[in-house]
Order: structure tokens, then C-alpha cells, then sequence
């Protein structure tokens, strides 16, 4: 079999962790053959390090750096979109999603944080796989606020996930059963342990200044698998998760960090409520739960991660409600995006601090699905035959 998995790996420091997937690939007996694996850096990095562990694992990937990037761009007809990935920021994620799209052989995406491993106990991509591919009954979970805390099986609604709105906090959580459909699945995102992914104000309220939380999770603060019922939105998080490659219209990871208003870290976050909107538009599912990954966070200053939050604090509030109104009439996951970045584009968002940057989102949404469709339209072009 091809490689059929794209694995995106955005990295500047501990990009061996590839090697721990690969041997949990390998110990669970999963065909490697299928995986090729994206290191998205920079050019201050060692990229040829790099290439040399993929080439030692025996495993097919490529490394892409700013430079690498741009002569992609180059390459398939699409330079003017190369600003839909910004530079040094978490959000360049989206080049793996254009990668994959790029590519028919790819059906899914799988995405691992550097800092991450995966637990020796879950054949890690198998499970992602098996999620993506569920039918059956499982937890749904909803609450009055209409937001689902991924953390609500423990900690007794007292720890809240980087993104969960404050507004939306001290929340009544709803338990149901929901019946799954073969194929109703599009996303599989697997929780983690030891470090919590908190937001900087969080942090500090735990009593942490090194970037972590004194706070720590085990497995066993995770012990149902579940989905958000319908009408409710969920953080989501990339450091561990895979995706269809049918949502990449919908699942651009917004451009945090590289802006003139200084927002960041909200990429994942709003790009999981983009996604969970044309879920529930299209009668579509994000599983949630195993398989685990233990975020081993390095410590930083919780200050240096709040001056990149605070900036876009007051618009994740509000985020969510301007995407909740839209694409109600919509046939795909390209329809609920441009429903979603016309509405962007066209709201008066004065009264918000930094609100332009909505705006402005919703120009870099309507470009992403342009890039998308010279993408597959390039793809799909006959082959000229040479004189």
C-alpha cells in the first residue's frame, strides 16, 4: 500500500519524537509504509538532521522550511497564497493540509505535536484510524452554555482546555448516547496527560510562571470516549488528532503569530469551532478521547504565552457565535467556509478589541479556498504529452 497517511510534524526543537510514533507504529504491528511524514520548520533549523532520522527510521517524509516552503508554492502554480501560512507560528499546520490536498494518494492527516509521545499502550495510528472509521453508540455531551469541556470527566468542572470561552465556564454538562454511522466520523481527536493544554491565564491561576500548570492529567481522567452532542462546540486541539482529508476546506488553521494585531495561539482552536460548525451542518461527527499522547511541555514563560494570547482573548468570545450563524443551507465543508468567511468579512466588529483581526480572517479563509481549488484543479489537469 502507498503512503495513504501524511503525518504533520510542525517542529523547531524536539523532532525526534517522530521516533517514538514510528516505534509505536512498529510494536503494534501497524504498516509504516503507509505513513510519509511532514516536518514543517524554519530555516534556522537543521534540516538536514532531519531528513537524516527519517532516512535512519526507514520511513518516507520530506522536511519543508520557510525557503522549502516558498519553492512549493512556486512549484504548483499557487506563490500568491503563500501568505495563507505564517511565519514561526504553530498555524503553519495549514501547510500539511495544503500538502495533503495537493495529493490524491493521501486520505488522511494525522497530526503530532514535538513535544508529544504517544502511549506505549494504543497502537497510536490504528486507533486514530479505527475512530475515523466508527459505528456504534458512544457518550454525547452537551451543556447549557452549549460548549463541552473535553476535561468533564474530572477535575469536577475546575480545569478548562486553552480556548474554552470564560463566558461559557461553570456550565451544566448533559450526558446522552448518540447513534454513529460508517463514515459519519471525519475527526479523531486523542486527549492527553501529563501537562494540561491551558491558556497563560489559566496557568497562572494554577500557580505555574514556567508555561505548564501544577495541575497534572493521568489516564485515568479520561475514561470514556464521547463526541459533542449537536449544536455544541469543543476546543480542539492538534498536538494530537486525525483528520479526513474531505474537511481540509473547512479546517484552516487561522493566521495567529505573523499579524499586525499580535493574535496568537487560537490557529487549532478556532479552526476546530470552523470544523464543529460544518459537522453539525453536514451531519458529521468529531470523535474524541483515545488514543492518549503525554504532552511533555517545555517550560517558558507563562507571560511570553499570555502576551500572545491576550491580544485575541476578547475575540475568542465571540468567534464562536459569528460561526454558529452561518452555512445553514450548505452542501459541503467549501460551502460552510465561505459562508463562514463572508460573515467575517461582512461583520462590524468595532466594538471589539483587535476586531479587525476577524476580518481579516475572514479575507485569509476566502483565500484558502481559493488556493484549494487551483490546487485540485492542477491536480486533476491532464498530463500534456511532450512534442
Amino acid at each position: 500500500m502507498s503512503q495513504d497517511i501524511c503525518v504533520v510534524v510542525p517542529t523547531i526543537r524536539e523532532y525526534d519524537c517522530v521516533r517514538s510514533y514510528v516505534a509505536n507504529a512498529r510494536e503494534h504491528g501497524f504498516d509504516t509504509d503507509r505513513l510519509f511524514v511532514l516536518l514543517v520548520t524554519e530555516d534556522f533549523c537543521d534540516t538536514d538532521a532531519m531528513a537524516a532520522m527519517l532516512d535512519d527510521l526507514g520511513v518516507a517524509g520530506a522536511v519543508y522550511d520557510g525557503t522549502a516552503r516558498e519553492a512549493w508554492f512556486e512549484a504548483h502554480g499557487v506563490a500568491e497564497y503563500a501568505h495563507l501560512v505564517p511565519a514561526a507560528s504553530h498555524a503553519q499546520t495549514s501547510f500539511g493540509l495544503l500538502y495533503l490536498w495537493a495529493d490524491p494518494d493521501f486520505e488522511v492527516a494525522v497530526f503530532v505535536d514535538d513535544d508529544t509521545r504517544p502511549h506505549p499502550e494504543f497502537d497510536f495510528f490504528g486507533r486514530h484510524l479505527d475512530n475515523l472509521g466508527f459505528s456504534g453508540s458512544v457518550e454525547a455531551v452537551g451543556s447549557d452554555e452549549r460548549w463541552v469541556n473535553v476535561l468533564y470527566q474530572s477535575y469536577d468542572g475546575e480545569l478548562y482546555p486553552r480556548g474554552y470561552p470564560y463566558a461559557a465556564m461553570d456550565e451544566t454538562v448533559e450526558t446522552d448516547t448518540a447513534g454513529v454511522e460508517a463514515g459519519d466520523v471525519v475527526a479523531s481527536q486523542g486527549l492527553w496527560t501529563n501537562v494540561p493544554d491551558l491558556d497563560a491565564v489559566r496557568i497562572l491561576m494554577d500557580g505555574d510562571l514556567q508555561g505548564q500548570a501544577q495541575t497534572r492529567t493521568a489516564a485515568d481522567d479520561f475514561e470514556r470516549d464521547f463526541v459533542a452532542a449537536r449544536g455544541n462546540y469543543l476546543t480542539v486541539c492538534s498536538m494530537n488528532l486525525a483528520v479526513k482529508r474531505e474537511v481540509v476546506p473547512a479546517f484552516y488553521q487561522f493566521p495567529m503569530d505573523d499579524n499586525e494585531w499580535g493574535v496568537g495561539r487560537f490557529d487549532d482552536i478556532w479552526s476546530g469551532v470552523a470544523l464543529k460548525r460544518a459537522c453539525d451542518v453536514l451531519d458529521r461527527r468529531i470523535y474524541n478521547g483515545r488514543p492518549l499522547c503525554r504532552h511533555d511541555k517545555a517550560p517558558r514563560s507563562t507571560f511570553d504565552d499570555l502576551t500572545d494570547e491576550v491580544h485575541g482573548l476578547e475575540l475568542n468570545e465571540h468567534f464562536w457565535t459569528v460561526v454558529d450563524d452561518v452555512g445553514d443551507d450548505a452542501e459541503t465543508y467549501a460551502g460552510v467556509a465561505r459562508a463562514m468567511a463572508d460573515a467575517l468579512v461582512a461583520g462590524d466588529f468595532s466594538d471589539l478589541n483587535n476586531g479587525a483581526f476577524l476580518t481579516h480572517c475572514g479575507e485569509y479563509v476566502h483565500d484558502w479556498l481559493d488556493c484549494l481549488d487551483e490546487l485540485a484543479a492542477d491536480r486533476e489537469a491532464p498530463a500534456v504529452a511532450d512534442d
